[in-house]
Order: C-alpha cells, then sequence, then structure tokens
C-alpha cells in the first residue's frame, strides 16, 4: 500500500504542475492577482507530495519492501542502514525521483522567499518552473515510475552497485543535483523575463542569490564526485576527463560566467541580452547532462540508465525547452532596451574577458565531449576523445583567465587605469616571482612549466588579496584603522576575496599533483619493502574479513619513514555475492600534511605475492580544499545582507500620528 500512495503522491504532483503551468499566465494576461497567487499555494503543495513520495519510497528502501522492482533492483537487506537510504538515489529511477523533489523544492523557496518579486514576474517564473516540473513527472510516470511492484516478492534484493555503496554517495549525487536543479530557477527567471519584456538591473539583483546558491552546490558536487572517484575507483586520478566528469564541468564554467555576468548587470545595467542567454544556455547544459547520464548512450561508472526510450523522452525535453527558451530569446531579444556604454579597460571589460574565457572553455568541453556522439550517430565510425585532447585545449584558455583575475577587482567601474592597477600588483607580481625562483632551486627544471604554474597560482592569491589591502589602505593607516576598515567590508567583498583565492590554492595542488607525484607498480611477498618519495611500505600479509553484505581481503602494510613505523594502511578488496561476486578495489590513503600516499591493491598471485600500486601525492588536498574555500567565499557573499532576500523591501509606510 506504501508504494501505491506514493506513485498516487506523484500523479497529484503532475495535476498541480498543471495547474501551476497554466492558471499564473492566464492571470498575468488578465490581470488578475488572485490566479498569479495561486501559483504560490500550488508551488508548496506540489513540493509536499513530491516530499511524500519520496519518503514513503524511503521507507520501502528502509523496510526491505523487495516487492518493489526499484528496491529489489538496488537494495540488500544486509545493507547498512545509511546505504539503504542512498540506494534511493543511486539508480536511474529513484535519482529522478530525487530531481523532481530538489525542482518542487526550489520552486516552493521562491514562493515563500520571494516576497519581493513582482506579482507578474513571480507567477510567470513559478508557470515556467512548472513546465519543467510536469515535463519530468510526465518522464517518471510514463518511463521510470520507482513504485512499480513486481508479481512475486523476492526473498533478497539484488543489491546496489558496491562501487555505489560509498559515504561520499551520499553526499555527491545531492549536491550535484542541487546545483543541476537550482539553474532551473534562473532559467525560469530568464524566461519570465522574456515573456515580461523588461529585464534590468532589478532583475539582476533578484536572481543573483539563486544563481550563488546553485553555483555553490553544483562546486560542491563537482568536487566531491572528483574526490570519490580519486579514492574509491582505485586509479589514483582526480579528473579523468569522462563523459559524464565533463557533464558537471559545463554547467559549472557557464554558470560561473553567468555569476560574474549578474554582477555587472546588477551594477551597471549592462550585459542584459548576454546574462539571459547564460541563463538559458547554463539550465540547458544540466539538461544535457541529464541525457548523457540517462540516455544510454555512455557506458560509466556514473551512469544508471541504458534504456535508449528513456533517452529518446529526455531528448524530447531537451528539444522542446532548449529550442523553446532559444527561440524566444531570439524574438525578444532584439527588443531589450540595452545599458550605458563602458570602455575595454575597465571593470565591466575585465568581467567581460572572463565570460569571453569560459564561454570558450565551456565550448571546447562540450565539442570534445558531444563530437564522438554526434559522429557515431551520423557515420557509425567510434573515436574517442581523451585528456590529451581537452589538457592541450582546455589548459591555455584558463592561464589567461587566471592571470585577468587579480586585475578586475582593481579596475574602476566604466572606465579604468590599467597602469595603476599593474603598479597595485607589483607586490602580487613579486611575491609570483618568488614562487618561480624557489620551485626551480627546490625542485629543478623538469618539469619546466611546473614553478611558472605555481608562480600563477601565487600570483592569483597574492592578488586577492592585495584587493582587501587597498580596500582598507593597508600601506598608509594605522592598525585600528586598518581593523576598522576590515570590519566594514561588505561580506561580498570579503567572499570574492576567498573565491579568488582558492582558484590559486586548486591551481597550486593541480600543478605540484601532476608535476611531482610519484608512482610505484610493484609485486610483493610477506615482509618485503617498497620505497617511494622516503616513505618505507613493508607488506605484513594478508587478513580476511566479512562485512554485513560482502566478503573482504585486507592487506596490512606497515609505513615508516626514517626508520621509524609512523602508521599501517590496508588496502582491500571486497566480494559482493548478491551482485554475481562483483569485485570493488577499497584504496587506503595515508594523509601527511596536505600530501597522501595512496595505496590501492592488485591481483593476488600463487606465490602469496599481491600486487600493489603505490603513489605518492603531493599537495594533492589542496585541489579539494580549494573547491572548499570556494564554496565559503560564496557563502560569505549570500550573507551579505543586500543579498539575502535578492531585492531591497518596500520601506514599512508610516504609522498615522494621533491629532494633538
Amino acid at each position: 500500500m506504501i508504494a501505491e500512495l506514493g506513485h498516487y503522491a506523484l500523479v497529484l504532483a503532475l495535476a498541480l504542475a498543471l495547474v501551476q503551468s497554466v492558471s499564473p499566465v492566464i492571470g498575468a494576461r488578465a490581470g488578475d492577482v488572485g490566479l498569479m497567487r495561486l501559483a504560490d499555494s500550488t508551488a508548496l503543495a506540489q513540493f509536499g507530495f513530491v516530499a511524500l513520495a519520496y519518503g514513503l519510497l524511503t521507507v520501502c528502501y528502509v523496510t526491505s519492501d523487495f516487492s518493489v522492482q526499484n528496491v529489489f533492483e538496488n537494495s540488500h537487506s544486509q545493507m547498512p542502514l545509511l546505504y539503504k537510504v542512498t540506494s534511493l538515489w543511486g539508480n536511474h529511477e529513484g535519482s529522478m525521483l530525487l530531481w523532481v523533489l530538489i525542482l518542487s523544492a526550489f520552486g516552493a523557496l521562491v514562493a515563500i522567499f520571494g516576497v519581493t518579486l513582482p506579482t507578474s514576474l513571480k507567477a510567470k517564473m513559478l508557470a515556467v518552473q512548472s513546465w519543467v516540473a510536469t515535463a519530468f513527472y510526465l518522464f517518471i510516470l510514463l518511463t521510470s515510475n520507482p513504485f512499480r511492484r513486481l508479481v512475486e516478492m523476492p526473498a533478497e534484493g539484488r543489491d546496489l552497485n558496491p562501487i555505489l555503496q560509498d559515504l561520499g554517495l551520499a553526499v555527491h549525487p545531492p549536491l550535484l543535483y542541487l546545483g543541476y536543479v537550482g539553474f532551473s530557477v534562473t532559467f525560469s527567471f530568464a524566461v519570465a523575463a522574456l515573456l515580461e519584456g523588461r529585464i534590468d538591473a532589478a532583475w539582476a539583483r533578484w536572481v543573483r542569490p539563486w544563481i550563488l546558491v546553485a553555483w555553490m552546490c553544483l562546486t560542491l558536487g563537482v568536487a566531491m564526485g572528483s574526490y570519490w572517484a580519486y579514492y574509491e575507483l582505485g586509479w589514483g586520478g582526480w579528473w579523468f576527463w569522462d563523459p559524464v566528469e565533463n557533464a558537471s564541468l559545463m554547467p559549472w564554467l557557464s554558470g560561473t560566467a553567468l555569476l560574474h555576468s549578474a554582477v555587472v548587470m546588477e551594477k551597471r545595467n549592462v550585459l542584459k541580452v548576454w546574462t539571459i542567454l547564460l541563463a538559458i544556455l547554463t539550465f540547458s547544459l544540466s539538461l544535457v547532462g541529464t541525457f548523457l547520464v540517462r540516455s544510454g548512450v555512455l557506458t560509466s561508472v556514473h551512469t544508471f540508465s541504458t534504456d535508449p526510450g528513456r533517452g529518446v523522452f529526455i531528448l524530447l525535453i531537451l528539444v522542446v525547452f532548449i529550442g523553446g527558451s532559444l527561440a524566444l530569446f531570439a524574438m525578444r531579444a532584439p527588443l531589450l532596451k540595452q545599458g550605458g556604454l563602458f570602455a575595454p579597460i575597465s571593470r565591466e571589460g575585465s568581467l567581460v574577458l572572463n565570460n569571453l574565457l569560459l564561454s570558450t572553455a565551456c565550448a571546447t568541453v562540450f565539442v570534445g565531449t558531444l563530437y564522438p556522439l554526434i559522429l557515431e550517430v551520423l557515420t557509425g565510425d567510434k573515436i574517442s576523445v581523451g585528456a590529451p585532447f581537452f589538457n592541450v585545449t582546455f589548459g591555455p584558455l584558463f592561464v589567461p583567465l587566471l592571470l585577468a583575475v587579480p586585475f578586475g577587482p582593481l579596475l574602476a567601474w566604466k572606465r579604468g587605469d590599467i597602469y595603476g592597477v599593474v603598479q597595485r600588483l607589483l607586490a602580487a607580481g613579486a611575491v609570483a616571482l618568488v614562487g618561480v625562483a624557489a620551485t626551480f632551486a627546490a625542485a629543478g627544471i623538469k618539469p619546466v612549466l611546473a614553478p611558472f604554474g605555481i608562480g600563477l597560482a601565487m600570483f592569483v592569491m597574492a592578488g586577492a588579496l592585495s584587493d582587501v589591502a587597498e580596500r582598507v589602505a593597508f600601506r598608509s593607516m594605522s592598525l585600528a584603522t586598518i581593523r576598522r576598515r576590515a570590519a566594514g567590508l561588505p561580506r561580498s567583498v570579503w567572499g570574492t576575496v576567498l573565491a579568488h583565492f582558492a582558484l590559486g590554492l586548486t591551481l597550486a595542488g593541480i600543478v605540484c599533483e601532476t608535476s611531482w607525484n610519484s608512482e610505484r607498480i610493484i609485486a610483493l611477498k610477506p615482509t618485503e619493502t617498497v620505497s617511494v618519495s622516503g616513505y618505507d611500505l613493508t607488506f605484513e600479509g594478508i587478513t580476511s574479513r566479512t562485512g554485513s553484505n560482502y566478503r573482504e581481503i585486507a592487506a596490512r602494510f606497515a609505513v615508516r619513514r626514517n626508520g621509524l613505523q609512523i602508521a599501517t594502511m590496508e588496502p582491500s578488496k571486497r566480494v559482493f555475492p548478491s551482485r554475481d561476486g562483483m569485485t570493488t578495489t577499497e584504496a587506503a590513503l595515508l594523509t601527511r600534511g596536505l600530501s597522501q600516499l595512496y595505496l590501492s591493491l592488485g591481483d593476488s598471485k600463487a606465490d602469496g605475492a599481491v600486487t600493489v600500486r603505490l603513489y605518492y601525492k603531493p599537495l594533492v588536498l589542496l585541489i579539494w580544499l580549494g573547491a572548499v574555500v570556494m564554496v565559503l567565499g560564496g557563502a560569505l557573499s549570500l550573507s551579505d545582507r543586500r543579498l539575502r532576500v535578492g531585492a531591497p523591501r518596500p520601506a514599512a509606510r508610516a504609522l498615522p500620528q494621533p491629532a494633538e
């Protein structure tokens, strides 16, 4: 009965979505405030029914109700409770239910917090949001029903894909979906604004907090996915340019450009057409990512669906929403009133350069990811576009982007003084030169470009701090005055500084890990030792263990440095009988500061030896630390009083004074 109630709740959510899709638009045309405000209540009720459906499916998983096909195929009675819950989004049907839950949640949040929005704009925005929701409700109910019953209830489930039975999967997909679906809000705002025919700085201020929330979630989601693949798949890499990885990177690049473009639009009332286009393209790229993962055109550890019929349905959704929104943009954009002019050397100009480089990088990833698929469809030929292509094309675009990052905040709006900014960045340049020289002295001339990468990272970090130093008059004021000025800076300024500083941290981690990592692949017998980068690992033997739903073989290694034992590492292999003996590799990680030893277990040999893959990864944690600091910067900006509500509230009406 629980599954049937969940299915019925989804049907009711679809019915509410249809009402919300139509009534606000009719109300906006007729000037009927009641019909327009109906969107608020339907958005809240829609979220309530989707949350009910999601909760009921969760109950089915927790109670191991294997009469539900989705639970049977993706769960097991002996799984830990955490993985029973996360199994819900570890498959196609459940992940789509999570998608519409988040989609309806964002609609409800707009209904609650969008009190300062013009009634007509809000009504149309919620209607557009419901158009998207309706499409995905139909997709779930017609092709991907998570509540489908089996004729006979099996005694046991088939278990979740072992690769997905990990703590990272409790965090990574929800964060990624919050980012993907969060950009649906900006998409809906953009389409509603085109329908209204009015786009101005106030619109940018209303939409910017939603852009920031989606960008923060997507940043964390991409970083968490990268770290999960790094430690779970056993290959020791943090980015492989897998098509599904690229599917999350593309909306992040476009969303980053959108975030900066919205700043220009809010401050200077320019780049209106471009900002609207970016809002449409960013969510369109999120939909493309959904198509790649669920259409069956890719084979990846990330993909859930291999049913081409579902792919055709999602392709139809892409055609309707991407094609329809771009057609509306083509019709209405020429009618929008343009803003003022600005000089190429200005803060606006630097942000335009930022947008051009980010958009070009995004287009490069898009072409490299989809070209092989399109070629196969048209000609039947199969080719692969791998890391060499992306490294050669993507990397050079980010070098000028990172060089320009410190300049932007120091330039004035409308017309800037490039020579004055160069003088203010001399200290940052000096720090970068010292970093280059020190790296050459410590690491030698190979690889030759690595010291310059470290210098660029230090320039970005020092340049971010230079912005604060200028604002607080660090060179000319007393310490008390500096503290007072620093405390008075808007939080959005500190958020920008943190985010830009974090770019330097991530770049430093990438350069160090790719340039100076050490790797050993060797077969060891008990008591034998392997050394890497000053660490000695002695193989002490193999032990067998039994988990809740798996059998595990673990190898024990004593780790010594300078003759002293500092830790023990136990890489392992797990066998899952309920998944036809599927095997996973559990790497062992030893963190030393910001660096890591990475030990992965290979095959065992008849003579008792085991093959191990050992890495030393210097400063690798800076890659993900940088992402976390970026998100902290975004959160600090979001906490700024000017952004908490998206637009200033109307002034309170003065109370009448009593007559004397």
